[in-house]
């Protein structure tokens, strides 16, 4: 005796309802791996800004750190504690207690990109280049001072009234005096902090970096 099923039941195929079963099953698989591919990739994306928020970030603090302590960029005026916000763009005109004074910006606007030949701004040393754009203050008003970085390693710069087409960042700092640490005041000493914030509404989660250091 033959222990081969019935040829009917050989050849009648799949039912309807198996096939239902099997598209569905695909079907959620596939989704699966579309939202996990794009979760993957709007990472990828919010660690570069965040990558960058973080240089930017420690670039200013360098910035500041070079100024002699009794500058108006870094000086804080007889009366105050701390001069500067990390929750609005704050100017000041500020007079040390050494006597000097000045107007400064405890803001400022970073706006990142690449040039080329075809591009609305050529690089002035190169086919190509990667562009930081850095806003300030200047006699006339607001100052743009783009720095040009060429693949050979040439370095160049270049002031405009004109502003790049969008920022891509945006920093703030604040300078304290004797600034409190686990509760108490350390003497002779200022803290800086700066924060970077990126601007493109794509990136998520949003990208906030913010980074101190101390000096005298």
């Amino acid at each position: 005796m033959s222990l081969s099923r019935p040829k009917k039941l050989r050849d009648r195929g799949f039912t309807l309802i198996e096939v239902v079963v099997s598209i569905f099953v695909m079907t959620v698989g596939l989704m699966a791996a579309a939202v996990l591919a794009g979760s993957t990739m709007g990472i990828t994306h919010a660690s570069k800004f965040m990558s960058a928020a973080g240089i930017l970030a420690s670039e200013k603090l360098e910035d500041l750190n070079r100024w002699d302590v009794n500058d108006p960029q870094i000086c804080i005026p007889t009366g105050n504690s701390s001069m500067g916000s990390l929750s609005q763009d704050l100017r000041a005109t500020v007079t040390c207690p050494a006597g000097s004074s000045g107007t400064v910006n405890y803001y400022d606007d970073v706006f990142m990109g690449e040039t080329g030949v075809t591009a609305a701004v050529t690089c002035p040393i190169a086919n190509s280049c990667f562009t930081e754009t850095v806003s300030g203050t200047g006699p006339s008003g607001v100052v743009y001072t783009t720095t040009y970085h060429a693949p050979s390693g040439i370095i160049a710069s270049q002031n405009s009234s004109t502003a790049p087409t969008q920022a891509t960042f945006h920093r703030r700092w604040v300078i304290e005096s004797q600034p409190a640490l686990n509760g108490t005041a350390v003497g002779g000493v200022r803290r800086i902090t700066v924060q970077v914030t990126a601007l493109d509404a794509t990136v998520r989660p949003a990208v906030n970096f913010q980074m101190s250091l101390v000096r005298p």
